[in-house]
């Protein structure tokens, strides 16, 4: 009886963690094994200093043709003796909607000096910072850096993860030859390997040819 009852009670917590997703989604690491994954949303660490609405688990999902994709840049770097660190990837419609909540909030600016020093909250909607839709809702696009697999460090991109700032710009001029050489070191090989780059941050980047170009899911995280 014991046994039966330990049973239900690991299948119970196995069922937390996880959820049969759509077709054509997969759960990263069941792809790339090795992958080093820090969901910012999940923690208190990103631009509103809380968890995002969505996020339940500490795990990256993506479409199944974007994890493919990305088990390519991993082999290609693993030969460098480097690999991929991803922020995020598939981003809950609900967690779009906490954003845009929080940006209507002109007074909770907790995490501000970190994230946008420089920039006016009541600005955020007008220079495109926060937005009512997110290409991460359809699957296809990913928020990543590139770490050091000895060290597991990140290597040194010049400005942190969700910056909002022309210094997230991958062209931005303002950082240092060696930041500079590794912002284009992750921007070509994710370009070599099938994905397009978002101009305005060095992080993102989106798989082409996207399978569900027009849909913007809702599931969590988990």
């Amino acid at each position: 009886m014991k046994s039966i009852s330990f049973l239900l009670v690991f299948l119970f917590s196995i069922s937390l963690k996880a959820q049969e997703l759509p077709k054509g989604f997969v759960y990263l690491d069941n792809i790339i094994p090795t992958v080093k994954v820090e969901l910012r949303y999940f923690s208190n660490n990103n631009f509103i200093g809380k968890p995002i609405d969505g996020y339940r688990s500490n795990c990256i999902i993506t479409t199944t043709t974007t994890a493919k994709a990305l088990k390519k840049v991993q082999e290609e770097l693993a030969d460098k003796n480097l690999g991929l660190k991803i922020f995020d990837a598939y981003r809950p419609q609900k967690a779009v909607n906490h954003f845009v909540k929080w940006a209507k909030v002109l007074d909770d600016t907790l995490m501000k000096q970190t994230y946008y020093p420089k920039v006016r909250k009541s600005k955020l909607f007008k220079q495109g910072y926060i937005a009512s839709r997110s290409g991460h809702s359809r699957g296809s696009s990913v928020d990543l850096t590139i770490v050091n697999l000895e060290t597991e460090k990140e290597l040194d991109m010049g400005s942190i993860y969700d910056f909002f700032g022309s210094e997230s710009h991958p062209s931005y001029t303002g950082i240092t030859k060696d930041q500079q050489e590794n912002r284009m070191l992750l921007r070509n090989i994710m370009i070599k390997n099938g994905f397009n780059p978002y101009k305005n941050e060095w992080w993102h980047f989106t798989i082409r040819n996207e399978p569900f170009p027009k849909t913007y899911f809702n599931f969590e995280v988990n």
